[in-house]
C-alpha cells in the first residue's frame, strides 16, 4: 500500500465499527430478526461477515418478498436496545477533536438508518463534529454507490478527489470510496485478507483511531527546508 502524499481536506468515516461498537447490538437484532423470520441465528462471525449492505439493499436478498416484515421487525428490535449498547471505539473522540481542530472537514457516510445514527451521535455528543451524517436512505442509492458521499460532501464547497478521504472497516467502504474518486483507507484491528477487497483496494491501512490520527499528522507537519 502506497501512503497519501496529499493532506485531506475532508474525511469521510464509515460509523459502525469504524467510530463505534456496535457488533454485539446488530448481532442480536439481526437474530432476533432471522428467528422471528424462520431461519437459523447467525454466530458473531458470520454477522461480521454478511451485515454490510444497507437494509434495503440486504434484506430483499436475504428475505424475499417478506422483507418489508423482516425490515419492521428488525427496526423494532434494534430500537429498543442501540442507545443503551453503544460504545465510542477507543479515542475515536479524541481524534474527531484533534481532526477539527486542524480544519479538516468531517462527515459520516454510514448504511445504517439515518435516524438511527444520527441519534446514535447525539446521544455520544458527537453531533457538532460532522458537516454531515448520511444514513442509510438518505440518498438516492446507498454504498457503494458514490451517492451518499456527494451528498456528505454537498454544500461543504469540496469535491471527491484524492484529498477527501474515505475510512471504514469493510470492503464495502473501500468500493465507496473507489467508486467515488476517494482516498480508501482501511481502518480496523486486522488488515486485508487474501482476496479480500477484489479490484477495490485500501490505499491504506491503519489499526485504529489513534494510528490513523497520527498518519494525518505527519502530512500536516511541514517538512523542514522545503
Amino acid at each position: 500500500m502506497k501512503p497519501p502524499s496529499v493532506k485531506p481536506r475532508a474525511i469521510l468515516f464509515d460509523w459502525d465499527n469504524t467510530l463505534v461498537d456496535t457488533w454485539d447490538c446488530i448481532r442480536e437484532a439481526i437474530n432476533a430478526t432471522l428467528t422471528h423470520m424462520g431461519h437459523a441465528e447467525w454466530t458473531l462471525e458470520e454477522t461480521k461477515a454478511r451485515v454490510a449492505a444497507s437494509l434495503r439493499d440486504s434484506f430483499p436478498r436475504l428475505f424475499g418478498n417478506r422483507w418489508t416484515e423482516a425490515r419492521r421487525h428488525f427496526y423494532a428490535s434494534f430500537e429498543a436496545i442501540h442507545i443503551a449498547r453503544l460504545k465510542a471505539l477507543p479515542e475515536a473522540e479524541e481524534m474527531l477533536i484533534d481532526l477539527r481542530r486542524q480544519g479538516i472537514y468531517l462527515a459520516v457516510v454510514s448504511n445504517k438508518k439515518g435516524e438511527f445514527l444520527r441519534r446514535e451521535a447525539n446521544h455520544l455528543g458527537w453531533t457538532g463534529h460532522f458537516g454531515r451524517l448520511v444514513g442509510a436512505t438518505d440518498a438516492a442509492a446507498d454504498k457503494p454507490s458514490p451517492a451518499p458521499v456527494l451528498l456528505a460532501l454537498a454544500d461543504s464547497g469540496i469535491a471527491p478527489g484524492p484529498d477527501v478521504w474515505f475510512v471504514g472497516d469493510a470492503p464495502i467502504d473501500i468500493e465507496c470510496a473507489v467508486n467515488a474518486g476517494c482516498h480508501p483507507v482501511l481502518m480496523r484491528d486486522t488488515g486485508p485478507a487474501m482476496d479480500e477487497f477484489g479490484l477495490c483496494q485500501p490505499a491504506r491501512h491503519v489499526s485504529g483511531c489513534r494510528e490513523f490520527a497520527a498518519l494525518v499528522h505527519e502530512l500536516l507537519v511541514p517538512i523542514s527546508g522545503i
